[in-house]
């Protein structure tokens, strides 16, 4: 058994409106993203299935063949491989779980979230 805080976990400035906690554990990732409004996450995809718990905010995810928008208190669970954008319409705070690990992120191949960030 770990207990970990998220105060004790680096605070990761992606870009100039996108800042996460990163805890890797063995079989999971779990993040906590912090998008100011109007940050984009361009469209990519990973082979990692991905849960977005939205504790604050609105994000609106894209999708190639839908639009969703997320508010705080909702969930959206997207497969593996689905190719997918994010745009912050407001102030956004989310915990993203992703299995397996992100060893794109442990390897720090995650250039499209360092960009400039906003449209």
């Amino acid at each position: 058994m770990k207990l970990h805080a998220w105060n004790d976990i680096p605070n990761e400035e992606l870009n100039p409106v996108a800042k996460r906690r990163v805890l890797h554990a063995d079989s999971i990732t779990v993040a906590r993203l912090f998008l100011a409004k109007g940050a984009v996450v361009p469209r990519h995809s990973h082979p990692n299935e991905q849960i977005t718990m939205m504790e604050s905010g609105k994000l609106r995810f894209i999708f190639d063949d839908s639009e969703v928008v997320v508010e705080g208190g909702q969930i959206v669970q997207i497969p593996g491989g689905e190719p997918h954008a994010v745009v912050a319409l407001e102030d956004s705070l989310a915990t993203d779980l992703f299995s397996p690990v992100r060893e794109d992120w442990l390897r720090g191949d995650d250039a499209y979230l360092r960009g400039g960030g906003s449209k």
